[in-house]
């Protein structure tokens, strides 16, 4: 939609997770653990979750170093045994629906960590399944524009396996395209063999349809919730419906 930003386009805008490249790394180590852990095996060849895992924290330029310590102990013994995925659902201002997923030793402490980023930036918690069918896995691919024209290569990817793409607006650096949760790896390929050069390729939760939000005060309260939310140490990712403009994103101060 013209003029309007999901919130990962928000969030690369002002940098709100790479700003904290400490806490970042501990996220993605996290996730590197339960995959091996999940997957049975410290071979990102054998176990697509740690090559998707692997991926991101390279995508996030962690050092290798750290990515091959962290399977290397995730392999070595009981860590990561001890921790739990869970998600949680809540609704923000102006209607919108956010997913919250966690990872974590101690779900009684995320729990109240979660419920209180709600309750005090103008959120609701759910109750398990209240929002999380308004959204849907999917493999998202983040394709680096470069002077390409983004009819193009929207086309392009779309003959190449993507399902669908995301609308481009003036000044967008990617172009955003979605797949089926197994085909991110073969699509990804097929665009870089082409020439293209792919930002980001990750299976996440995309919302089937969004929630405008036509106030800025609104889109600010959601912006805030979203960050805190975010700035918890147990989560790994947050997911939203809400439709922001992006003159509204722009102007948010935090």
């Amino acid at each position: 939609m013209s003029g309007h930003s999901k919130w990962a386009q928000i969030r690369r805008s002002k940098g709100v997770n790479d700003a904290r490249r400490g806490q970042l790394f501990t996220r993605l180590g996290r996730e590197i653990v339960v995959a091996v852990r999940e997957g049975g095996s410290g071979d990102p060849n054998a176990n697509f979750r740690l090559r998707m895992a692997v991926q991101r924290a390279r995508d996030a330029n962690m050092p290798l170093d750290n990515i091959e310590r962290t399977i290397k102990r995730a392999m070595g013994g009981s860590e990561g045994n001890n921790l739990e995925e869970i998600t949680y659902e809540g609704y923000g201002p102006g209607g919108t629906a956010i997913l919250v997923q966690t990872v974590t030793e101690n779900r009684n402490r995320t729990v109240a960590e979660v419920r209180n980023a709600f309750n005090r930036n103008a959120g609701n918690m759910g109750e398990n399944g209240s929002v999380d069918w308004l959204f849907e896995n999917k493999g998202v691919i983040d394709i680096e524009l470069n002077g390409h024209d983004a009819d193009e290569l929207a086309l392009e990817a779309m003959d190449l396996g993507a399902d669908d793409v995301e609308d481009a607006t003036p000044g967008d650096e990617v172009l955003v395209v979605y797949t089926d949760p197994s085909e991110v790896e073969k699509v990804q390929k097929a665009l870089e063999e082409h020439g293209y050069t792919v930002r980001k390729a990750e299976s996440s939760l995309v919302p089937k349809t969004r929630v405008e939000i036509s106030e800025e005060k609104v889109a600010h309260q959601v912006i805030r919730l979203l960050e805190k939310l975010e700035d918890l140490d147990d989560v790994q990712d947050v997911h939203t419906n809400a439709d922001i403009p992006e003159s509204f994103a722009d102007s948010y101060n935090v």
